[in-house]
């Protein structure tokens, strides 16, 4: 392994982080007892995991990494694109252990827009910041009765089944969006 990405890796907290999201994950799976599908659950467990790598993506320093010599750009976009794929590979992988919580679509889903909405996060309020948004969108979800309709699928988009085209496509837009917001912009200092 190239001595820069372990260096990043520290700088990023990932050991960290993927102890968090390993913890997380062996919990729900020890914890989560048989029985019928779960989205909330589901959708509770990858914010959590987002949230987790989430403060990883702003290094102690913002101003050194952005006088750095370095394209950050394609960095940054494929650490938001990894964090969203080990959040919902560790739920995926306790599914396959027998914790039932979502189909793999809302998995995919789930941590596509969570981790968007991380990326934004860390652009709009700073990378230790930048587990407010999906914290927060999750909260409105689960607290907040959705509305009927098209708006309803598009504000509540984590917990409807998988299908609801409304809810898929604002969780790739929220992935668009917040990867190219935060790869060009960076973390806010």
């Amino acid at each position: 392994m190239s001595s820069w990405l372990v260096l990043y890796a520290r700088s990023r907290q990932v050991p960290v982080s993927a102890a968090a999201v390993a913890l997380v994950t062996l919990a729900v799976w020890a914890l989560h007892s048989p029985g019928p599908l779960d989205l909330g659950m589901a959708v509770v467990v990858l914010t959590a995991n987002v949230a987790a790598a989430s403060v990883g993506l702003g290094g102690r320093d913002v101003v050194l990494e952005r006088t750095a010599a370095i394209r950050w750009a394609p960095r940054r976009a494929a650490h938001v694109l990894l964090i969203g794929a080990c959040a919902g590979v560790a739920l995926l992988a306790a599914q396959a252990a027998g914790a039932k919580l979502a189909p793999t679509e809302v998995v995919v889903r789930g941590s596509a827009g969570l981790v968007g909405l991380a990326g934004l996060g860390a652009a709009l309020c700073g990378a230790h910041f930048a587990w407010t948004l999906p914290t927060g969108w999750l909260a409105f979800t689960l607290l907040v009765p959705a509305p009927r309709g098209t708006v309803g699928e598009v504000v509540s988009w984590m917990t409807f089944p998988p299908g609801t085209a409304a809810s898929s496509w604002t969780a790739w837009i929220l992935l668009a969006t917040g990867t190219v917001v935060y790869a060009v912009a960076g973390p806010r200092r």
